[in-house]
């Protein structure tokens, strides 16, 4: 699929919300389904990260079409948020550090009420590249923002929903430079000192919600990462 197009659980925290489908002409008076009910019907919501060249997009895809899900991305997978992924990583006036978060969290709210919320809700899975880790790695621990306030902002900008699970593919920095070639954006021209702090950022994350995050070893062919994955989320 390709990505913002809606199909495919998160872990919803966002209030409830009564659809009447006929107002005027009919309006069903059944009972709603219970909550476990509306939980059990929900997809899967999945999300990959890591510094710049990980592999996210190829393992983000891959898996989207084992899982027949939805695929799509952060920045830019609603019409929004690829205008706001050009401010973010093009070669346009650079935004502060503070302004840099507030776009990212935008481009978050958008494309989880456009996109990520109504797949779950119609019970398709989602796979995403990259959520709210990138925030908290890269204007966190990155940038040297305080953890704290970005996590509120993750929490006002999403409206409480996090991925189920949140894949951590973890390469050298070195292989990852070797990866990106000479076109880079303007996150990809970073430092070596400001990718080794994304880095570890990401495994702290990891480590403090192990629930949530799996660390996979990102080094190796696309296929060898693939099944890597594919057992870590328990399919074929």
């Amino acid at each position: 699929m390709v990505y913002g197009a809606p199909r495919g659980p998160g872990r919803p925290m966002v209030s409830e919300h009564l659809y009447v489908a006929c107002i005027g002409a009919c309006v069903d008076l059944t009972a709603p389904p219970s909550r476990e009910a509306q939980l059990a019907q929900r997809g899967k919501y999945i999300a990959f990260e890591g510094w710049e060249a990980s592999g996210k997009s190829t393992q983000a895809r891959l898996l989207s079409l084992r899982l027949d899900a939805v695929l799509t991305r952060e920045p830019g997978g609603t019409a929004l948020g690829v205008a706001i992924r050009d401010l973010l990583l093009g070669n346009g006036p650079a935004p502060t550090e503070r302004a840099e978060a507030l776009l990212f969290a935008a481009d978050r709210a958008q494309h989880l009420a456009e996109v990520v919320e109504p797949a779950l809700t119609e019970g398709s899975d989602v796979v995403t590249d990259r959520s709210y880790g990138s925030t908290l790695a890269y204007q966190g621990y990155g940038r040297g923002q305080s953890i704290e306030e970005l996590m509120r902002l993750v929490e006002w900008s999403s409206g409480g929903l996090l991925p189920d699970l949140v894949i951590f593919l973890k390469v050298p920095v070195e292989t990852a430079d070797s990866r990106l070639g000479d076109h880079r954006d303007r996150m990809e021209r970073e430092d070596v000192d400001f990718a080794n702090r994304v880095i570890e950022g990401f495994n702290a994350l990891a480590h403090a919600d192990p629930g949530r995050w799996r660390v996979i070893d990102g080094s190796g062919s696309v296929d060898e990462v693939a099944e890597r994955v594919a057992g870590v989320v328990g399919v074929k």
